[in-house]
């Protein structure tokens, strides 16, 4: 298991002569919301197409994408629903981070809004413009006279009936879950990056080099412990393949 996912993950102790080292496949999400009388509502947007154009080595090595096919890309993921990219009227943005926001190039010159934490917004630009968070934030998405970004400080925000978004910084200083109220399938979490596997929530086990901030990382743990409690919502959680595939492969779509 790597190091980044799981804090302390992969250590190994002088007398474990031959220490496993374990890997793992993730998953990049998105959802699409359909939303009465507003039309398609984007949680998060993926990667960037050419991330060896965007990226480059090494991250393309240390973060490698294993599987990517056409029908993968966001525009055609979408028209697999029977809609088109230029359907989507909002984005909400979880956090900013490289492969959850390197799709909004393809909402450059729109007036699509994104929405995204004022600190996340101010924390992504430092990172790039410093270089001091450079690599899990990168600036050819971040595009800011061409994306309209629209931020809120929030800590708690209906910002449509029944879509709330939860501060729950750690992992970044302005990630925000996504709860979204169902009226048959009931209440379910999108706790983006806040955990990266179902094991960082069940057992509290924080991410290692990828968490910023260790004491609001476990203050957004018990801020989720208690949402799922109240609402007796489902979590799925930001690259937890097997925990979307089960979801995936019960139904087609929830409402």
């Amino acid at each position: 298991m790597s190091p980044w996912i799981l804090r302390g993950a992969n250590a190994s102790a002088l007398s474990d002569k031959n220490p496993v080292n374990k890997r793992r496949d993730l998953i990049v999400l998105s959802a699409l919301i359909e939303y009465p009388g507003l039309g398609l509502i984007l949680f998060e947007t993926g990667c960037a197409e050419n991330i060896h154009v965007e990226w480059g080595a090494p991250l393309t090595d240390i973060f490698p994408r294993t599987e990517y096919s056409e029908s993968q890309k966001l525009p055609a993921a979408i028209e697999a629903t029977g809609n088109h990219i230029s359907d989507v009227k909002a984005v909400i943005m979880g956090h900013l981070h490289l492969d959850h926001a390197g799709g909004l190039e393809h909402f450059a010159g729109t007036d699509v809004p994104i929405y995204t934490h004022e600190e996340e917004l101010k924390h992504a630009c430092w990172a790039v413009a410093t270089g001091a968070d450079l690599g899990v934030y990168m600036g050819h998405y971040l595009l800011l006279e061409s994306l309209n970004w629209n931020t809120f400080n929030d800590s708690h925000l209906e910002i449509f009936q029944g879509i709330s978004l939860h501060h729950l910084p750690g992992h970044t200083p302005g990630l925000c879950g996504m709860q979204i109220n169902l009226q048959r399938d009931g209440t379910f979490i999108w706790t983006t990056d806040q955990f990266h596997f179902r094991e960082n929530y069940e057992l509290g086990h924080p991410h290692g080099a990828l968490a910023r901030d260790h004491n609001a990382w476990y203050r957004s743990l018990n801020t989720v412990r208690r949402l799922q409690r109240l609402y007796d919502a489902k979590l799925i959680f930001g690259h937890d393949k097997i925990v979307a595939m089960e979801y995936k492969n019960a139904q087609n779509f929830y409402q």
